[in-house]
């Protein structure tokens, strides 16, 4: 995830990023601009066209749809970045749980061996969801100490859950813990898999592709009709506004791919490896 000062406008407006849209879509532009100007030559040099032209009504059709494909986009944008504050939120509920069951792990264990086990699994989980998120391999998995193969035919935070599960119901099966404290950590290690299910709807539901399709029609289709009627006012200065349009308009279609799935690793996407490692950080210091 980039790092940035939200006061820097400077920065903001001068300095292009490499996940910057201007980059991705610098090709494209130059193919917009090259497509007004052949518009505009033909229409002003060989055609002749004059301002009686019932060409020059085609704009009645952009000032049409204007409102339309400007709701279009807005609920685009609003959907990805719901997506993506949701995938955030459930990733701070994770914290959260880490935290709440090493807590209550460290007030109840006195076992060295146990709290070991403990701080070296918990962090564990993350560490696997997220390289499982970002379709990451881990196949054998070395952690600090705790050796855990991952089998890549089953579904991986699942098999980190199971080994957390079975050693909290050998604990309570030897007595170090009682009905009553396998019942007080519950919540947190139920939770742990009802994030992963959550983060795993977001990611493998996609938005619908008969939308995604129609919104890039009708962003190509309306740019490509703007050169038509708005050449009559502003001559060959239609290149740079037509361009400008397209800019703003495909931006906001390629901001909204970028951060409706927000696990993988793209620059504006979840810094789900740093939380991973936060976590680790936090747990190791409550049961060390």
């Amino acid at each position: 995830m980039v790092q940035y000062n939200t006061k820097d406008w400077i920065a903001f407006i001068f300095k292009l990023h490499k996940s910057d849209t201007f980059r991705q879509l610098l090709p494209l532009m130059f193919f917009i601009g090259g497509y007004s100007g052949f518009i505009c030559y033909l229409e002003m040099e060989y055609f002749h066209l004059g301002e009686d032209s019932k060409v020059k009504n085609i704009s009645i059709m952009h000032g049409m749809l204007g409102f339309v494909i400007s709701l279009l986009l807005a609920y685009r944008t609003n959907t990805a970045y719901d997506r993506w504050w949701e995938g955030r939120k459930l990733w701070g509920s994770l914290v959260n749980s880490s935290r709440n069951l090493a807590l209550k792990l460290a007030s109840i264990l006195d076992n060295e061996i146990d709290r070991h086990f403990y701080q070296k699994i918990i962090p564990l989980y993350a560490h696997v969801l997220q390289k499982h998120l970002a379709d990451d391999e881990s196949g054998l998995v070395l952690f600090d100490g705790l050796d855990l193969e991952i089998d890549h035919t089953k579904h991986k935070p699942n098999q980190v859950a199971k080994m957390i599960i079975k050693k909290s119901n050998d604990l309570y099966k030897s007595g170090s813990l009682s009905g009553h404290q396998l019942l007080y950590i519950n919540t947190e290690l139920q939770s742990f898999t009802d994030v992963c299910g959550a983060c795993e709807r977001i990611k493998n539901t996609p938005i619908p592709y008969s939308y995604s399709a129609f919104i890039k029609k009708f962003i190509f289709i309306y740019v490509m009709t703007l050169p038509f009627s708005y050449v009559f006012t502003l001559g060959f200065y239609v290149i740079p506004v037509v361009v400008f349009i397209f800019y703003v308009l495909a931006s906001l279609e390629l901001i909204a791919e970028e951060i409706e799935d927000p696990f993988g690793n793209d620059a504006n996407d979840l810094p789900t490896e740093k939380i991973a490692a936060n976590i680790k950080k936090h747990v190791e210091e409550i049961l060390g």
